[in-house]
């Protein structure tokens, strides 16, 4: 018995060894003056280990201490990773009563968040093909609703690269009540990794997604955000854009100098009444 916690032990200081510590490198200097920061009392949070074909997906878990079948909110990161905002994320959304992970979609292709370089960082995420990406969200659903998460209370949550997987994951999961998709490049150029972008899917969500965008994104036109709008009503379900005028892009970003207080906030009681709208 002794020996079977020492063998868990170490597997858990491994995982968590998989995940970024602190804020990622490419993103420093962190802008401390705006950055929140979510303890973790009454809350277990930390590293696990989700099961894919051939090994295991490391990633963040947060959610109450006590209670179970809480609902579920997966969190998909930036390009940056399963770095220290991300994490704060989880938090917040545990202290709201959820269990909220985090899985590194990375992980396979490279860790990104010690990684000083944009054009590196670029590298890497290139080599991530959507359809590993959509599994393994598949994988995390899976694990979370067999430790203390409600499976028939399915969310999704993503910022920047994240905020366009949300909308492919809500064209791909029949088990997703709702999601929040955060400045998620919408258009793009198609590979054969990425065959498919949110204009592509968007008569086809299997569940209702909020989008918050800012209309002074230098990545993201609002004319592509309004065309997306226009693909969403022709559909006729019930998902949703917010275009905050004079936000640019990541502005829920708490810990970079793009962060802005009132559209972040605005967006995150948004993102509270959507998943309880739709229940999740």
């Amino acid at each position: 018995m002794k020996s079977g916690r020492r063998t868990d032990a170490r597997r858990r200081s491994f995982v968590a060894g998989l995940l970024a510590a602190g804020f990622a490198r490419a993103v420093q200097p962190v802008s401390a003056q705006s950055v929140v920061t979510t303890d973790a009392r009454g809350l277990s949070a930390g590293a696990v280990a989700i099961p894919i074909p051939h090994g295991e997906l490391p990633a963040y878990r947060a959610m109450p201490r006590s209670g179970k079948a809480f609902p579920i909110v997966l969190v998909v990161h930036e390009i940056f990773g399963v770095h220290e905002h991300i994490r704060d994320v989880c938090r917040r959304l545990a202290k709201l009563g959820y269990l909220a992970l985090a899985p590194e979609l990375f992980a396979r292709q490279g860790d990104v968040a010690k990684l000083a370089d944009m054009d590196a960082v670029r590298a890497v995420v290139a080599r991530v093909p959507d359809d590993q990406v959509l599994r393994d969200l598949d994988a995390a659903a899976a694990w979370a609703a067999t430790h203390d998460g409600d499976g028939q209370r399915l969310a999704i949550t993503g910022f920047c690269w994240g905020g366009r997987i949300v909308w492919l994951y809500a064209a791909h999961s029949a088990m997703l009540k709702a999601g929040v998709a955060w400045y998620g490049r919408l258009f793009g150029s198609a590979d054969a990794l990425h065959t498919k972008h949110p204009l592509d899917v968007a008569a086809s969500l299997k569940a209702p997604v909020l989008g918050l965008y800012g209309g002074d994104d230098q990545g993201i036109p609002v004319e592509t955000v309004e065309l997306m709008q226009d693909e969403l009503k022709a559909a006729g379900g019930a998902s949703e854009i917010v275009i905050y005028p004079d936000a640019p892009h990541a502005f829920f970003a708490d810990y970079r100098p793009s962060y802005r207080r009132q559209p972040a906030e605005d967006g995150w009681r948004r993102l509270r009444q959507w998943f309880q709208r739709h229940g999740a």
